[in-house]
């Protein structure tokens, strides 16, 4: 069963059960991965499913800030179970340990030694740890190496 099956079906699970929070949080999903499936057309390919949840986990991630930000922790405990909820359907995160080892063997492999190679080596390492790990970690680790 494909990802985007898989959510179709968790959501009519979900309305069967009456679970309006998971309804609301999977419609929204299906939606924009409709919308993602228009953008692209024939071009659609499974991994498009991902990315578009790992956008909206990402989304409601900044939105948290603003709301914490704005004392509106309503909203921030929203944003935090729609999230639990979109993130079930991710791959699981690459631990910090993994994560170092790679950034550390890109860099090695690209040459980057400065805080100036940064973008370079981010191109790279994106490819090597596709849906495993945020962009954000990422950028922190090879800052962090980088010093």
């Amino acid at each position: 069963m494909s990802l985007q099956e898989q959510v179709q079906t968790d959501m009519i699970s979900a309305m069967k059960a009456k679970d309006t929070e998971r309804v609301r949080v999977l419609r929204n999903a299906m939606a924009a991965i409709k919308n993602r499936m228009i953008e692209k057309g024939d071009a659609f390919v499974e991994q498009d499913v991902s990315d578009v949840l790992a956008t909206q986990v990402k989304q409601l991630k900044d939105a948290n800030i603003d709301f914490e930000a704005g004392g509106r922790e309503d909203l921030v405990a929203q944003n935090s179970a729609d999230i639990a909820i979109l993130e079930t359907y991710l791959p699981e995160q690459m631990s910090n340990e993994d994560l170092e080892r790679i950034v550390s063997e890109t860099l090695q492999e690209i040459g980057a030694t400065s805080p100036q190679d940064i973008g370079k080596a981010m191109g790279s390492i994106m490819k090597k740890v596709q849906g495993q790990a945020d962009g954000t970690r990422v950028k922190e680790v090879v800052a962090k190496l980088l010093k």
